[in-house]
């Protein structure tokens, strides 16, 4: 924990997110650089970009936080958008058409998008008729993080045999965090103003701690000796587990958690839930990412006569 008496500093320093309205008009770059400047942080990163005319929820981490991003990406996401149709469409037609786009589809980004184009699987996990007039229509969507709600509005109307596109959208959700929890580049600047004239409540208010983010995934809890050695940069073997949360399958994020609580570091489970304390060998938990500070962690796995390896410390169990 920080010692730092101011708490915003504090607060900053053991990681936090800030969950913006990004306007529409600016890229989320530079809402986040707006963010970085305003926080008076050397460096701030986003998860989830959303295109310069799309608003909503956007995630910015700042501090250890930024190690975080990735887990963001994690939670589906939801949106509300107007698509235009290129003719007016049935409503029957319509809702008939969004059954048939529920659930695993094929999509390839949009040709402005950020990444390679590559065609790939997405979840619908909810598509819902809102209203419609006509030739517009006002749908509820919530998908996989990497779903773009541009190419289901084209290809929506492809399937309607009419065309259209994407009018207007909104992040309103990440995961179970949504626009009730947002602050506007406005209210920032204001909490920031406000912390400055010796009032840090606002600021605090807009800076969620990061547990509020990995106590959303599955934890793993370790034995005194582990939590020093996965500190120290090890892998984690079943040996090191005090207990399991709840289950997850092989291939899930989950979180490395002390006796006391203490997020020590993230990693991707080798095994589900049910195989993680019984496998005999090996590590159960690879690519983790530190949290804590290793010079708080002695080196227990020494003290017991069990030498680090040439390429990092023993085991730990």
């Amino acid at each position: 924990m920080s010692a730092d008496p101011d708490p915003v500093r504090a607060r900053i320093a053991e990681g936090a997110f800030l969950l913006l309205d990004k306007p529409r008009g600016p890229s989320s770059h530079q809402v986040t650089a707006w963010a970085r400047d305003l926080l008076g942080v050397p460096i701030a990163g986003h998860a989830g970009t959303l295109d310069p005319n799309v608003s909503g929820l956007l995630w910015v981490g700042v501090g250890p936080a930024l190690k975080l991003l990735p887990l963001v990406l994690e939670f589906p996401k939801r949106y509300v958008g107007v698509v235009m149709f290129h003719s007016r469409v049935p409503v029957r037609d319509l809702e008939r058409a969004i059954e048939e786009f529920t659930g695993p589809v094929f999509q390839t980004p949009p040709v402005r998008s950020a990444v390679k184009r590559e065609r790939r699987i997405r979840t619908i996990h909810r598509l819902r008729l809102v209203e419609s007039d006509g030739p517009r229509a006002l749908l509820d969507v919530v998908a996989d993080s990497g779903t773009y709600v541009r190419t289901l509005a084209v290809d929506l109307g492809e399937a309607l045999g009419v065309g259209a596109h994407l009018e207007e959208l909104r992040r309103v959700a990440t995961g179970p965090f949504d626009e009730g929890s947002v602050v506007t580049m406005t209210g920032l600047a204001d909490a920031v103003e406000a912390h400055r004239a010796g009032d840090p409540g606002p600021l605090l208010a807009a800076l969620h701690p990061i547990r509020e983010v990995w106590q959303e995934f599955p934890a793993i809890v370790l034995k005194e000796a582990a939590a020093s050695a996965v500190a120290h940069g090890a892998g984690l073997a079943s040996g090191g587990i005090v207990r399991v949360g709840r289950t997850f399958s092989r291939g899930s994020h989950v979180v490395l958690v002390s006796g006391a609580g203490e997020l020590i570091a993230t990693g991707v489970a080798r095994y589900d839930a049910r195989e993680v304390t019984k496998v005999p060998h090996g590590w159960v938990v690879e690519g983790t990412r530190v949290f804590v500070d290793p010079a708080r962690f002695p080196a227990l796995w020494q003290r017991a006569g069990r030498p680090a390896t040439p390429d990092g410390p023993a085991p730990a169990s």
